[in-house]
């Protein structure tokens, strides 16, 4: 299935969570002068315009990034995160997705790989990389990201980030990212992987976060952001988690002063919550 777009809930309290915690771990890897390769499994489009029909169709932005801009007194390192998505969008009515601030905190010896399959956001991430004149340090494919992945490991560097982040559109979705990365723990123990996916009130979301614990059962953080409780009638996605194996010592630390900031300005009802579960070596 390819129905899924993310221009409808780009800005949203999911990415909020998501792009806080990539952009913590970017600015860690970019402590050490040696290069690293990021790649994103599916990537998107890379950038969105909150004002196009997509996003105003749902209006979820508004329950996202519209809110934290609104704040004034933001704890660090939330304050720093938003403040530097002003700087790297080229228009204030604009949102960016992974690779667009992947290629903002990048520096120029390290390399990107970005994977789309839907042939629209393709052609858009083709377009708006284009824009961020990536040349020879990045590489676009149309290319399911899964098998992509696996081709890329072990990277040549020694050092990577990786982001899955895949739709969860069919139930086989949650299966495949446990598989993927089973393998790409036997190709690359030491990558730094970051897993994206929804709190839904379905079982193989629930039951993902503790497969995910079992291949990294001592080196790994796992952070949730609930927005409101979930729906009497089970539907709809009342937050998001950030599974990461291998994190940053510092990144725990990092998201525990960031949650209840998030909490606060994003909570929907009195259901709103955060937790953050962590074993780091």
């Amino acid at each position: 299935m390819l129905s899924y777009r993310h221009a409808f809930h780009a800005g949203n309290h999911a990415d909020m969570l998501k792009h806080l915690t990539l952009w913590l771990v970017l600015n860690y890897f970019n402590r050490k002068d040696k290069p690293y390769c990021y790649i994103d499994t599916h990537s998107g489009a890379g950038l969105y315009d909150l004002g196009s029909a997509e996003a105003q169709k749902i209006g979820e932005y508004r329950h996202g990034i519209a809110r934290l801009q609104a704040e004034e007194n933001l704890p660090e390192p939330l304050n720093s995160f938003i403040g530097r998505l002003k700087n790297i969008l080229p228009q204030p009515n604009l949102y960016c997705g992974s690779p667009w601030l992947a290629q903002a905190e990048t520096r120029s010896i390290d390399k990107l790989r970005l994977f789309e399959l839907h042939p629209a956001d393709f052609q858009f991430l083709e377009n708006n990389m284009r824009e961020a004149k990536l040349n020879r340090r990045g590489i676009i494919k149309q290319e399911d990201g899964y098998h992509g992945l696996i081709s890329l490991l072990p990277p040549p560097c020694r050092r990577a980030v990786v982001l899955i982040d895949p739709p969860y559109e069919e139930k086989q979705d949650y299966e495949r990212v446990v598989k993927m990365l089973k393998e790409a723990q036997k190709r690359f123990e030491q990558g730094c992987y970051l897993v994206w996916y929804p709190c839904l009130s379905r079982e193989e979301s629930s039951k993902l976060p503790e497969q995910l614990r079992k291949l990294s059962p001592d080196n790994y953080l796992n952070a949730e952001l609930h927005v409101h409780a979930p729906r009497a009638d089970g539907f709809g996605m009342h937050g998001s988690g950030m599974f990461v194996i291998n994190p940053p010592y510092i990144l725990a630390e990092q998201l525990a002063t960031a949650l209840p900031a998030l909490v606060s300005s994003l909570a929907q009802d009195n259901g709103a919550r955060f937790s953050l579960l962590h074993r780091i070596k």
